[in-house]
């Protein structure tokens, strides 16, 4: 039984009814996201109780990797709809370091009085009835753990297994021994090395992607194991993979220790072990090292380019590297605050590095992605420093996927298509199992209007990436509205919206498919959070800024967004 299908009840004056995601109050009514609805659950299953961030993530998204502003976001979206003030709340408190608290008297109807603890005006639970409410949050417990098993089964057999036929995986691919780089493990006393760690792991999946003859798999499906302890044999019962690379960093000072060991996903016999203590200058050292000794132990023959790009390093400076970084951590949550902030790091970067091809490609890449939203009074200066700074990026460093996927990105969103076709191609020439790579080139083949060869490319960056970002339902989401087939254009958008709220393209498909599936309040409903968002979204700059060649499409999506209610 979903969490949302409970009976309603009053927060306040306020009338819930979970199984229709709405809020009532006089003659109002305010629909909420499913999502948003379960927190204000979770919160009304614990009344006065101090939730953290961390419980709401666990038990709202069960299994789910999410965004850092996802709670934030549905808080926000709370507050709105209850007409509640953060600094002067009347249903939920911010708890500073702690948490959220929903501080107004939650009730039954009437008729159902006594199923539900009584609470005074202070939101506090009376003693005679706590244990009432001890069973309401039992049973949210148990309704998470069902949920986490469920998804962690649907995990299980979403990924296609090795020997699939699925379209993009040629024989070669499908016989390539297959590797999954588990999150090093940051054994520092200070938590802030932990970008340190995660960009040493994120390195060397970088490299490894770069190999003909190793199937890899990608970033998030990396990190989507970070936090939990398993072991080699389940992971390659989950994903198929035949390897596992796992390992620790301790820094210390000047000096680091890294230890790591290649693990038969089969068998979960060690297949190679390495320890390495060394100064902090070592430690790019250390990652070519580490790599190599893996093509070593699985005898991975490469060719003179492969060879050449595995001997490049991005950077040796360690400032730089630590400012790339930072940027890294900030740009991932598609905020406009952590935009600038990322693009302030990745400066830094340069600063330290002039010659840090990597951070250039991410700093055309957050100004682009600045222009794509909106976010400045000088767009078409904006976008002109996007295209000059990627390709002083691939100038810098050719021999990294992601400079020329940046410049790929900076062309597609100059609407320059075949440009970059190109670049995308160029990524994946270079790291035949760069998953992002084929996301990017699905985003512009569903740009050029070629809707099914996009769903293909899509499925093939699922498999390298099972554990994919919200980009990949999206642009499958986008080649199913092209394509006509309008429920799985929303089924697949809905997914996207889960693991990134704040994105506006989603939304704005999704509101267009819900128009053509006659689900208008839902439409609107979409736009008014797009609005929320992006208060400058207009019909005029989806016009400027979809990347599109089909005129008729794009105007086939605003008149859909028009009826949605996007201003002009």
């Amino acid at each position: 039984m979903d969490i949302r299908e409970q009976t309603g009840f009053f927060i306040g004056e306020w009338q819930v009814s979970p199984h229709e995601d709405t809020l009532s109050r006089d003659d109002r009514t305010v629909r909420l996201e499913p999502r948003a609805m379960e927190v204000l659950v979770y919160l009304a299953s614990r009344p006065g109780e101090v939730v953290s961030r961390r419980d709401l993530e666990t038990n709202v998204w069960t299994g789910m990797v999410v965004t850092d502003d996802a709670v934030t976001s549905a808080i926000i979206k709370l507050r709105k709809s209850m007409g509640d003030n953060a600094k002067d709340p009347r249903y939920i408190a911010t708890v500073p370091k702690r948490g959220y608290q929903l501080i107004a008297p939650v009730r039954k109807p009437a008729a159902d009085a006594d199923e539900l603890a009584v609470v005074d005006q202070a939101g506090m639970p009376l003693a005679s009835l706590r244990a009432d409410r001890a069973k309401v949050a039992l049973m949210v417990m148990i309704l998470g753990l069902v949920a986490a098993l469920a998804w962690a089964f649907l995990s299980s057999i979403a990924p296609a297994p090795p020997e699939s036929t699925a379209p993009g995986l040629d024989e070669t691919t499908r016989q390539a021994p297959s590797i999954l780089v588990l999150p090093f493990e940051n054994l520092s006393e200070d938590p802030a090395q932990e970008q340190f760690a995660d960009g040493i792991t994120e390195d060397i999946i970088t490299d490894l992607s770069g190999l003909s003859n190793l199937r890899v798999m990608g970033n998030n499906t990396s990190f989507s194991y970070k936090g939990r302890s398993v072991r080699p044999q389940e992971v390659g019962a989950e994903l198929g993979v035949d390897f596992v690379l796992e390992g620790s960093i301790r820094r210390h000072g000047e000096t680091i220790r890294i230890n790591s060991q290649l693990v038969d996903a089969r068998t979960g016999f060690q297949k190679w072990a390495e320890r390495y203590d060394r100064d902090l200058a070592q430690v790019f050292v250390v990652q070519d090292e580490v790599t190599d000794s893996i093509v070593e132990a699985l005898a991975i023959g490469l060719d003179s380019r492969e060879k050449t790009n595995l001997a490049h390093r991005s950077t040796d400076n360690l400032e730089a590297y630590e400012h790339f970084r930072e940027g890294q951590g900030l740009a991932g949550t598609s905020t406009r605050e952590n935009n600038l902030l990322a693009q302030a790091a990745y400066r830094r970067a340069i600063q330290a590095d002039p010659g840090y091809g990597r951070a250039y490609s991410a700093l055309a890449y957050t100004l682009a992605f600045n222009f794509r939203r909106g976010w400045n009074d000088a767009p078409m200066q904006t976008i002109d420093r996007a295209l000059e700074i990627a390709r002083k990026a691939v100038e810098l460093d050719s021999s990294t996927p992601q400079t020329y996927w940046s410049l790929g990105y900076v062309h597609m969103m100059r609407k320059e298509f075949e440009l970059a076709e190109k670049a995308a191609a160029g990524a994946l020439d270079i790291a035949p199992n760069f998953a992002d790579g084929y996301g990017l080139l699905a985003l512009i083949k569903n740009s050029l209007g070629e809707a099914q060869t996009a769903v293909e490319l899509v499925e093939k960056g699922m498999q390298l990436n099972p554990f994919y970002t919200w980009d990949y339902p999206y642009n499958l989401g986008r080649a199913y509205y092209t394509l006509g087939q309008n429920e799985k254009a929303i089924n697949a958008l809905e997914a996207a919206k889960t693991r990134n709220p704040n994105v506006v393209p989603i939304r704005l498909h999704l509101a267009a498919s819900y128009v053509r599936a006659g689900r208008l309040d839902d439409a609107e409903w979409e736009v008014e959070e797009i609005r929320t968002i992006s208060p400058d979204e207009t019909l005029g700059h989806v016009a400027r800024t979809h990347p599109t060649t089909d005129k008729q499409a794009l105007q086939r999506l605003i008149d859909e967004l028009r009826e949605a209610g996007l201003p002009e």
